[in-house]
């Protein structure tokens, strides 16, 4: 997966939170089978910053903790590119844009009562399921998410 991880938080990000986010994705993409040529982002912000994009895209004035932006692919597209698998594979394949406070992060975290990187963790995990396809509006689908959110963290070693 070719990932790329932008600071624009006040205080700036940590190596080791970089690590991190780019090692559990890692391991999210291959445990959902994600294709290898896959793109995404992710954008640590503050809470300023998310509650900007909340209110702009969600129409929800206050901070959130984590918002994604799928791109989705038009199937109906007027002119469709024709491919063999080759060189559909080669092309990669952007899955779109995940923002989260990184402010939001230490605040759930003392709530819950657990590590900041166990937080950390879980937001872009979940950011990364919803780039992915999955939801949590009903109640079917909010257990198949939470589950797979869970089973990648345990599994991946943060724990609650």
């Amino acid at each position: 997966m070719d990932l790329e991880i932008y600071d624009q938080t006040k205080a700036g990000f940590t190596a080791e939170q970089h690590d991190l986010v780019a090692n559990v994705l890692e391991y999210a993409g291959k445990y959902i089978k994600l294709a290898e040529n896959t793109e995404m982002s992710v954008t640590f912000v503050n809470n300023d910053r998310i509650q900007a994009l909340n209110q702009q895209y969600r129409g929800v004035d206050r901070a959130t903790d984590v918002i994604s932006f799928a791109i989705e692919d038009d199937a109906d597209d007027d002119f469709p590119m024709i491919m063999d698998a080759e060189m559909k594979a080669a092309i990669p394949e952007n899955i779109g844009d995940i923002f989260v406070s990184i402010d939001k992060v230490a605040e759930q975290a003392k709530f819950l009562g657990h590590s900041n990187e166990r937080e950390l963790g879980f937001l872009v995990v979940h950011g990364f399921l919803h780039l992915n396809g999955y939801d949590h509006q009903t109640d079917a689908d909010e257990k198949e998410m939470f589950t797979l959110q869970r089973t990648i963290l345990d599994d991946y070693g943060l724990t609650r």
